[in-house]
């Protein structure tokens, strides 16, 4: 069967009931895509928490060269890297019991999907969060 989205209502449920979002493949580069989105999402009340091997920090927080390096529970995984990467990645993020696997626009793949799905992951592809986020949740995060 191929792969769905969650429906609009399921992904602001997620976005709803979620704070901390590891960034694999967030860029330090100002310029680029990774950062503007991840720097938005931080705006809006999220906790960043960028995977990047070569930079100590960006925006501000401490960066893991891995997921399996970050010492708080990751609500989200959202994905910055080719699809033919992906699959280690949706591996990781069920070993560190991450809630959710979300791939960047642009980014799919059937064998993460599966990966993340099999280890009990809600898996959103081809979407991007901040677009998502500006859609559902307008107002910003519900106060907790």
């Amino acid at each position: 069967m191929a792969f769905e989205n969650p429906t609009r209502e399921q992904i602001k449920d997620i976005l709803q009931n979620s704070m901390n979002i590891a960034v694999v493949g967030l860029s330090d580069k100002p310029d680029r895509v990774s950062y503007m989105v991840s720097e938005a999402m931080q705006a809006k009340g999220y906790t960043i928490i960028p995977v990047n091997p070569n930079a100590d920090t960006i925006l501000g927080q401490k960066s893991y060269a891995s997921l399996k390096d970050i010492p708080v529970q990751v609500d989200i995984v959202n994905v910055f890297r080719r699809s033919e990467y992906t699959p280690p990645v949706a591996e990781e993020a069920v070993a560190i019991g991450a809630k959710t696997l979300w791939l960047q626009l642009g980014i799919a793949s059937e064998e993460a999907a599966a990966i993340a799905v099999s280890g009990g992951l809600q898996v959103i592809m081809d979407r991007c969060i901040k677009v998502e986020d500006s859609i559902l949740l307008p107002g910003g995060k519900p106060k907790t």
